[in-house]
C-alpha cells in the first residue's frame, strides 16, 4: 500500500505530516508504516495500491477522475475562501507593489506546471477576465521556483498557491520580502485527498476526519489544517480548464507574425 501527502510537504512540515499519517493509520487500522516521499507523483496517484494521497484539482479533473476515488477536501481557513476552498496569490517584484494586474499584459509569466490549478489554470482564467496574455512563459517546476524567478527578475509575475505562499512567508521571509502581492484569484475547491478504485472511501474519510481532530494543535497549526469536508466530484469538474502552454505559445506566435506583417 502507498500513502503520500506531498503537496505541502517541506522540511518544516514533515514531522507534522508524519504525525498526521500515523494518526490516520491508527484510526484506519492498516496502511504503510511511513509516508512515501521518493516516488513519481503520477505513478503513485495511479497505482492500484494507493491508500491515500493528496493531489491538485486540475490533475484530478483532467486526468485522474474515473481512475481514482475522491475521499475528502481539506479546509485551511484561508482568507476570503469558503470552507474547503483555496486560491492563488498573484505576485510580482516588491517594487511593483500597487501596480494594476493588467499592466503585466505581454510580460514574462512564471508557472510551476501546466497541470497546476493554482500555478497555471487560475492565472490564465484571471488573465482571460481582462482579455490579455503574457508575452513569454517560463516553466519553473515548482511554486517556490516561480517565486524565486520573479524575485530574481527572470520573470515579471506568477501565481502561487495561497497556502504555499503563506508557508514561504513563514519559513523564507527573505524571499517573500522581495515580492509583493498584487491580488488573489477566485477560490476553487482545495487540493483533494484521493484513493484507488476499490478502496473503502467512507472508512478512509472517517479515519482522516478523526486523525485531524486528534492531531496536536501544534501540528495542526504547522499544516494550517482546520478540518476536512465533503465536496462532491462535480465541484471539481465544474472548474474551468484553460488552454495549456502549447496553445498559448501558438497564439502568441501567430499574433507576433501578424504584427510583423502589418
Amino acid at each position: 500500500m502507498i500513502a503520500l501527502l506531498p503537496m505541502y510537504d517541506r522540511p518544516e512540515t514533515a514531522a507534522a505530516n508524519d504525525a498526521l499519517w500515523q494518526a490516520i493509520r491508527t484510526e484506519l487500522g492498516r496502511g504503510p508504516e511511513n509516508l512515501t516521499r521518493d516516488m513519481d507523483l503520477w505513478q503513485a496517484w495511479r497505482s492500484p495500491d494507493l491508500l491515500l494521497a493528496q493531489t491538485c484539482g486540475l490533475p484530478f479533473r483532467a486526468r485522474l477522475y474515473g481512475d481514482v476515488q475522491l475521499v475528502a477536501t481539506p479546509d485551511y481557513g484561508l482568507p476570503g475562501c469558503p470552507e474547503g476552498h483555496y486560491n492563488s496569490v498573484l505576485i510580482a517584484r516588491a517594487d511593483q507593489k500597487g501596480t494594476r494586474f493588467t499592466s503585466f499584459a505581454g510580460s514574462r509569466f512564471a508557472y510551476n506546471d501546466p497541470l497546476s490549478q493554482s500555478g497555471w489554470a487560475a492565472a490564465m482564467m484571471r488573465m482571460r477576465a481582462d482579455d490579455f496574455l503574457p508575452g513569454a512563459l517560463i516553466e519553473t517546476g515548482g511554486h517556490r521556483a516561480s517565486a524565486e524567478a520573479v524575485a530574481e527578475g527572470r520573470a515579471d509575475f506568477a501565481t502561487i498557491d495561497a497556502l504555499t505562499y503563506q508557508m514561504l512567508q513563514d519559513y523564507e521571509p527573505d524571499l517573500t520580502a522581495q515580492l509583493c502581492e498584487l491580488e488573489r484569484t477566485e477560490p476553487t475547491p482545495a487540493l483533494p485527498f484521493i484513493t484507488a478504485l476499490g478502496e473503502d472511501v467512507p472508512a478512509i474519510y472517517n479515519a482522516l476526519e478523526a486523525a485531524v481532530e486528534s492531531l496536536s494543535q501544534a501540528h495542526r497549526d504547522v499544516l494550517h489544517l482546520k478540518k476536512i469536508v465533503h465536496l462532491p466530484p462535480s465541484d471539481y469538474l465544474a472548474v474551468p480548464t484553460p488552454p495549456g502552454p502549447t496553445l498559448v505559445l501558438d497564439r502568441l506566435a501567430r499574433e507576433k507574425a501578424m504584427a510583423e506583417r502589418t
